[in-house]
């Protein structure tokens, strides 16, 4: 039988679903507004992430792997640049400012990005709860029929018998993208997700495991980025790309396209007609899916390069291709990959198959539950969110629910990606200011004793 713990006593303003970047960000603005504001302006907040410690995308965390987004587009420049928050005031205390401002460049490694948001992390380690699996958020209704509040029921996933009870008048679901795999996919010691790649590899690098074949399929910067990774760590293996494309689509990075991830331009896109929306995430998909950064390609085009000059084709380009079917035999995985144009299937013996087939947003009704029931939809059943980020919820419902990710039919591409992280997180933060002063006016019991 589980065993229930609670916070009787404690009604947090904002209650946070996921502490990932996006939630980390909410969090320090939270902190910020916090420093300043005098005690009954405040907001009481806290974050509940399952991972035992912050971690992002720890799989694809490549020694030399550099960010493909501005260092100043951090948790918190773009709405502060006077935060030391920021990630210049991280590389100051580590002694790196001087050595980073040497190298020129815009972008830093991608291991040393994430060491900037364990740093920040730790700055608001008292308003995150680690360890902490939400499996449940419920509407709470008081004895006028108003749904006030959301009671959040985690556990601990490595004590799962134990659940907790926190109550909030608002709730931020960050929860991050999950990994996408072909459908029938079955996931192995030897078939894996890119986001897998470097613990898997140090694990079969240590176990003296042979590997003689290797195949990613896939053809965005993760796919690109996993065979670089395969081919430089296992040197006597054949690595092979499988991808439908021709070739890689290098990525449209030139200041005019980048300015649709502009905070301004999410003010025009969630204006826009649908037939408008539509047109222009068709038009700028290319600056974020399934291309690649050009630096690599020719990386990648130089290295198949040379091995054809010298006799030894380690890295293939199998382009214009599909994987067709996967089987365990023995110790080894037998691939059949079609070429497209002849319908021509080919069986490789391979050692390992890596997945660098992307991620998707997660299922907020699985995580929500009646809660999810509660959200009011557009004619083509998407999630009506506002421009604050806010869930439209029914008249009777005055608690909030915002949601960072997954709102890429109502906020443009930005949803998902770290550009706007900072200034999504003032807009919450705001958001639930603005609210918490319509709320006063109309209850004004609520807010008596505190």
């Amino acid at each position: 039988m589980d065993t229930l713990d609670s916070e009787p006593d404690t009604i947090y303003d904002i209650l946070g679903v996921g502490f990932g970047p996006s939630n980390l960000a909410l969090a320090i603005a939270i902190e910020e507004h916090n420093a300043d504001a005098p005690a009954g302006e405040r907001l009481t907040a806290v974050f509940l992430e399952r991972q035992p410690a912050f971690g992002w995308h720890r799989g694809m965390l490549i020694d030399d792997a550099t960010m493909q987004v501005s260092f100043l587009k951090d948790l918190v420049t773009m709405r502060n640049p006077a935060s030391d928050y920021s990630f210049l005031c991280y590389l100051r205390e580590r002694g790196r400012l001087v050595d980073f401002l040497n190298q020129k460049t815009l972008f830093p490694l991608r291991a040393e990005f994430h060491d900037y948001f364990e740093w920040a992390a730790a700055r608001v380690r008292h308003l995150a709860r680690y360890s902490a699996e939400v499996v449940a958020v419920e509407p709470v209704t008081d004895e006028h029929g108003e749904t006030r509040w959301f009671d959040v029921v985690s556990r601990d996933p490595e004590a799962p018998g134990r659940t907790t009870v926190r109550r909030a008048r608002n709730i931020c679901v960050a929860v991050g993208l999950e990994p996408h795999l072909p459908p029938g996919t079955v996931l192995t010691d030897r078939v894996w997700h890119n986001s897998e790649l470097v613990p898997r590899v140090a694990g079969l690098s240590a176990s003296g495991a042979k590997v003689r074949r290797a195949l990613v399929l896939g053809a965005g910067q993760s796919a690109a980025e996993a065979v670089d990774y395969l081919h430089r760590t296992f040197t006597d293996a054949e690595v092979c790309a499988v991808f439908a494309k021709y070739g890689y689509t290098p990525a449209d990075d030139s200041p005019f396209a980048n300015r649709i991830f502009d905070p301004e331009a999410v003010d025009l896109y969630f204006a826009s007609p649908p037939e408008v929306k539509r047109s222009l995430y068709d038009y700028h998909r290319g600056t974020n899916y399934s291309v690649v950064d050009m630096d690599l390609i020719e990386a990648l085009y130089a290295t198949t390069y040379r091995e054809k000059v010298h006799g030894r084709e380690r890295l293939r380009m199998l382009n214009v291709s599909r994987i067709r079917d996967v089987s365990s035999v023995g110790d080894h995985l037998e691939v059949t990959v079609e070429f497209l144009p002849t319908g021509e299937r080919t069986v490789l013996t391979a050692d390992l198959l890596v997945h660098a087939t992307g991620y998707r947003p997660q299922d907020i009704g699985t995580l929500l539950g009646e809660t999810a029931k509660l959200c009011l939809r557009d004619e083509e059943d998407a999630v009506r969110v506002g421009r604050d980020h806010r869930v439209a919820l029914p008249p009777e419902v005055s608690a909030g629910l915002y949601l960072q990710g997954g709102t890429e039919h109502t906020h443009g591409l930005t949803s998902t990606l770290l550009s706007t992280t900072a200034v999504r997180a003032g807009e919450i933060r705001d958001s639930l200011l603005t609210h918490r002063r319509l709320t006063r006016q109309s209850h004004p019991q609520v807010f008596a004793a505190r």
